[in-house]
């Protein structure tokens, strides 16, 4: 049987409630919960982006969930640093963690005042991460000099077991390359043949581990609310790379999305008011193969969503064999 989580939206809830709201979602039968480590929104509408890797101890700490993140290490944090915390947060909880780690969006990184880096630079630098961050996970005592560079760096509370490191893929080139390094794939709800793409991509390269997928979705009662929470919190969403990784400012990103319109919104988050057509689209999803799916209800008052899913469509698909 699948797992089915929830995706807890730092930049659109702030982190108490959000706390709160991934309570509610255990409560109401979810299974996990996963989020994503941003320092901005990708709107002032969202108006939130409270702090990851804090607020992850307080969910693992108050919940029984497993949880995910994505991250990017290599600018904004050393690979040093997200091995530190990411090494503590799995001795802590064992088995109940994992990241994602990424080459990274220009919105989040472009604090340090660095340069930002061409998407190669920076699918390079993510792999040097990523073995920097596993031999750190080992136990290892770590000198690396790249496009990072580390000196005499040493873990000393070491996972056992280390936190799996999921590769986040958008596209089918960067999901077949991760497959030299990953212990599974996320990626977002795409078109049918492209996310089946992608899994054959990761999985013809060696691939390993699940296969997980953040679905953007949006429900109400009335379906002119559906579509007015998705046109409010997620217009400024619906743009293909390099758009997402390169602007640099909620600012920029509301600027680039005034003219959205219902249409383009509706191409990437499920709206709908019926929960059978959100049960529907959550099968199609599971019968492409992926063993996870996290649900993000794009709103900000989570609540109701939670409540409504809990009741009509969380049953219906945990009858759904996993592929």
């Amino acid at each position: 049987m699948a797992a089915i989580g929830f995706h807890a939206s730092h930049e659109q809830i702030s982190p108490g409630q959000l706390l709160k709201d991934v309570r509610l979602a255990e409560e109401a039968g979810f299974d996990a919960a996963m989020c994503s480590d941003h320092i901005e929104p990708w709107s002032a509408r969202q108006g939130h982006s409270g702090f990851a890797w804090s607020w992850l101890g307080a969910a693992l700490a108050t919940t029984s969930l497993r949880f995910g993140v994505v991250t990017a290490p290599g600018q904004r944090y050393h690979p040093a640093i997200i091995a530190h915390a990411s090494a503590t947060l799995a001795s802590m909880f064992p088995a109940r963690f994992w990241m994602a780690p990424g080459s990274g969006e220009n919105m989040n990184e472009h604090v340090t005042g660095d340069p930002w880096p061409l998407k190669e630079t920076r699918q390079q630098r993510l792999e040097e991460c990523v073995d920097v961050i596993r031999r750190l996970h080992a136990g290892e005592e770590v000198t690396h000099h790249g496009l990072v560079t580390v000196e005499q760096a040493r873990i000393w509370d070491v996972p056992s077991p280390p936190p799996p490191l999921i590769a986040p893929a958008i596209s089918v080139e960067t999901a077949r390359r991760a497959a030299g390094w990953a212990d599974g794939l996320v990626t977002v709800n795409q078109p049918a043949e492209k996310l089946t793409e992608m899994l054959a991509a990761y999985r013809s390269e060696g691939g390993k581990g699940k296969a997980v997928l953040q679905i953007h979705l949006s429900w109400a009662p009335r379906e002119q609310d559906a579509v007015a929470i998705a046109m409010d919190q997620w217009r400024s969403n619906v743009f293909a790379p390099p758009v997402p990784w390169d602007l640099p400012t909620a600012a920029h990103f509301d600027g680039v999305s005034a003219d959205v319109g219902e249409a383009q919104v509706r191409k990437s988050v499920n709206v709908s008011a019926s929960l059978d057509r959100h049960v529907q689209w959550l099968g199609e999803y599971l019968d492409l193969g992926f063993d996870e799916l996290y649900l993000h209800f794009v709103g900000q008052e989570q609540a109701p969503f939670i409540d409504a899913f809990a009741q009509s469509v969380l049953p219906q698909l945990r009858k759904v064999p996993v592929a």
